[in-house]
């Protein structure tokens, strides 16, 4: 079994970068608007926490995050705006420091995680690692939201690779989530990583293949830009397919960003 260190630091890193983002803002910039309809920064960072929470409870107390996920199966649709809602209701101090009070307890909870333990989710259970995984591809794409409504140019680091992951393996996902049956072949997903190293997924001799810039790549998967406004290129008809309906997160798909003013004028 490999050792899920990297992979905890690589979270806890991923969420100092976010943290350094907002924690010098002021109460009107939390209250700013970000791409997500409806969302404020205030909003995207309540719902990390309010999510950090029910990784804590899935974790820690399989009974309590049995209740979240009745109240997710009661509210399947709105569930999720709710939570985010609620917390983003509170003072920013108070969101700020509940996040990073959750977000140290779930770590030290994973790390502390026997070897080979599984732990329940809104999907299928999950390793300790992979918990950590899906929480720093969201921690990353919300992040993305912020730093878009704050016009910040984040420096893409080899982090990328968990979110690059987790979108390959969500595949049959998308499909699914979208009413469609997934194609009964791997594709061969090649992205390249920040430092160009090539980051390679699936069989070598597949028939459809994915390439691109792993950037790229994972703010197509997390749904944080339009394709057209993408250096990612699909081979084969399937392949093709995903890459309109590709997400690496659990839940309905969303509308998503749209194109750039240039793509969507047809430039």
């Amino acid at each position: 079994m490999a050792d899920p260190t990297p992979v905890f630091d690589d979270l806890r890193a991923e969420s100092d970068e976010l943290d350094r983002l907002v924690a010098e803002l002021s109460p009107d910039q939390w209250s700013l608007a970000t791409p997500a309809p409806g969302w404020s920064i205030a909003h995207q960072i309540a719902h990390l926490a309010w999510t950090d929470h029910a990784a804590l409870l899935a974790v820690t107390d399989a009974d309590a995050f049995a209740k979240e996920v009745e109240k997710a199966l009661a509210s399947p649709e709105s569930f999720v705006d709710d939570g985010a809602e609620e917390g983003a209701r509170k003072p920013p101090a108070e969101i700020l420091a509940e996040w990073r009070t959750g977000r140290k307890a779930l770590a030290d909870a994973l790390s502390a995680a026997p070897k080979g333990a599984r732990f329940p989710w809104y999907g299928p259970p999950m390793a300790a690692a992979s918990m950590a995984s899906a929480r720093l591809m969201e921690t990353w794409a919300h992040g993305q939201d912020v730093a878009d409504t704050l016009g910040v140019v984040r420096t893409p680091t080899g982090r990328l690779r968990h979110v690059a992951r987790i979108g390959v393996r969500a595949r049959d996902y998308a499909f699914g989530v979208n009413g469609l049956t997934p194609p009964a072949e791997e594709f061969r997903v090649e992205v390249v990583g920040p430092d160009g190293t090539t980051w390679a997924y699936g069989p070598d001799d597949a028939s459809q293949r994915v390439t691109g810039p792993a950037l790229d790549f994972c703010l197509l998967v997390t749904r944080r830009a339009h394709r057209a406004d993408l250096a990612v290129r699909a081979d084969g008809e399937d392949a093709e397919r995903w890459l309109d309906i590709a997400q690496a997160f659990a839940g309905p798909p969303g509308a998503g960003r749209g194109a750039s003013a240039a793509k969507g004028d047809g430039q």
